[in-house]
């Protein structure tokens, strides 16, 4: 088939076909999202906000009640977008999966970790999956969106959908869409993200892009589902390998006296063939940090051993460690030890005006530099406390007089709502991870 873009063909359609196309087309089809977390949550309002009825399910109770009560429990979806929908019934969620035999198409947004092993964990995928199956019956749209290796849709979801004798691409379409959300992105949201799409067979991709195409500006089809699990994957990868680039250099002109902010800067410069990447504390949330495993496992098991970007992973994940090395050799050249120093962590969410720690690198940084015998606390506006190595530490108010009570404060999350020209005059050392004070001066300021 290859690329495609915002095209549906015309062929000979069965009647299942016909009255699901028809159905999406008067958008009197049930739509249904299994896993309400920021990808699924997302999906199902911009759906309801269209006109569909939606019906959202998760095992999880608490995410349940507070969606039926319209109550968000994510910055990326406002008060204001989810009570409405609620309210005028466009939009419910439970716990049951027993509501999938009244949904016309399924899109499933369940997390997909790793195993202690880094191997892929599809457990979730698969006890979604086998739900649908019992539920099953001819006419159903099921999309996967979870982010997963190639050839999951084929090989793993397949199967399970036609123990029940039913077949894909006839009886009911099955395909693989990857979720591209940026939780705190407010130019790019789900409606004008383009969204990739590849089915099982061709009508299947066809039949997805005709339901994405009711709430999504562009559609790009491409030929098969493992080209569109790729996709998702190598968006990733490319974003693990510079940052694990970045901080290689970093690290390098650390050794030779070079500010490596200035560098980037000035490369910035260049009109093309460069995108810039900027040394961190290291990667976290659900995607970067698992990705790259998802892809090299892959590759293993047919023959290809892809060192680049398994080095990248080993890179990224030493990168907490070579924080608190930096933290311990700017304390040390003040003729203070990491044992006893109170060090205050800004940030400590993954990502920035996010209020979500998953696998956060400034979590991993608080808990090495507490296993060194430092009196860490922290600051984050969106995260009230966090459990550290059995510890509870509740996030402190930012003031003047807690930044000049510190021997040391480090920048692991680049919040907007942080005051940073107070941080900058009254922090008496600070170690900036996130190029957060560039606009700031002072002996008092160094870069990761």
């Amino acid at each position: 088939m290859g690329l495609q873009v915002d095209t549906v063909a015309e062929k000979p359609l069965n009647f299942v076909q016909r009255t699901l196309e028809q159905k999406i087309r008067d958008r009197s089809a049930n739509l249904g999202v299994i896993g309400l977390g920021h990808v699924g949550l997302s999906l199902a309002t911009e759906m309801a906000q269209q006109g569909f009825r939606v019906t959202g399910i998760d095992i999880d109770g608490g995410k349940v009640e507070s969606v039926n009560a319209g109550i968000s429990y994510l910055l990326g979806v406002p008060n204001e977008s989810l009570f409405p929908i609620v309210a005028n019934g466009t939009l419910r969620a439970t716990q049951s999966f027993a509501a999938v035999e009244s949904l016309d198409t399924i899109s499933i947004c369940v997390p997909t970790p790793l195993k202690k092993t880094k191997d892929p964990d599809l457990s979730y995928i698969m006890a979604a999956v086998e739900a649908v199956h019992n539920h099953l019956r001819p006419g159903k749209l099921i999309v996967l969106e979870s982010t997963t290796y190639p050839g999951t849709t084929r090989e793993i979801v397949l199967p399970i959908l036609e123990k029940s004798g039913l077949k894909a691409g006839r009886d009911f379409f099955l395909a693989y869409s990857p979720e591209r959300a940026e939780p705190v992105n407010k130019a790019f949201t789900t409606c004008n993200i383009p969204k990739v799409i590849g089915g099982i067979t061709p009508y299947c991709t066809e039949l997805a892009a005709l339901l994405y195409q009711q709430f999504v500006e562009h559609t790009v089809l491409v030929s098969a589902p493992e080209s569109a699990e790729m996709v998702k994957l190598l968006e990733n990868t490319f974003f693990s390998v510079n940052n694990a680039l970045a901080n290689e250099v970093s690290r390098m002109c650390e050794k030779l006296h070079i500010n490596v902010c200035e560098v980037i800067e000035a490369v910035k410069t260049k009109p093309f063939d460069f995108m810039h990447f900027y040394p961190g504390p290291g990667l976290g949330g659900y995607c970067i940090p698992v990705d790259p495993y998802y892809l090299t496992w892959k590759a293993r098991k047919n023959g290809f051993e892809p060192r680049l970007i398994e080095m990248a992973t080993i890179i990224n994940s030493q990168i907490p460690g070579f924080t608190v090395n930096r933290i311990a050799g700017v304390l040390n050249k003040h003729k203070k030890s990491v044992n006893g120093s109170r060090v205050l962590a800004l940030g400590i969410a993954y990502e920035s005006d996010v209020n979500d720690t998953h696998d956060s690198a400034a979590l991993e940084v608080v808990r090495l530099l507490m296993e060194e015998g430092a009196n860490v606390s922290y600051s984050d506006p969106y995260v009230a406390k966090v459990e550290i190595g059995g510890e509870i530490l509740v996030s402190a108010n930012l003031t003047p007089q807690l930044l000049q009570s510190m021997d040391c404060v480090v920048i692991l999350t680049d919040h907007s709502t942080f005051d940073y020209g107070m941080v900058a005059a009254d922090s008496p050392l600070v170690l900036d991870c996130q190029n957060s004070l560039r606009s700031f001066s002072g002996s008092n300021i160094l870069s990761l």
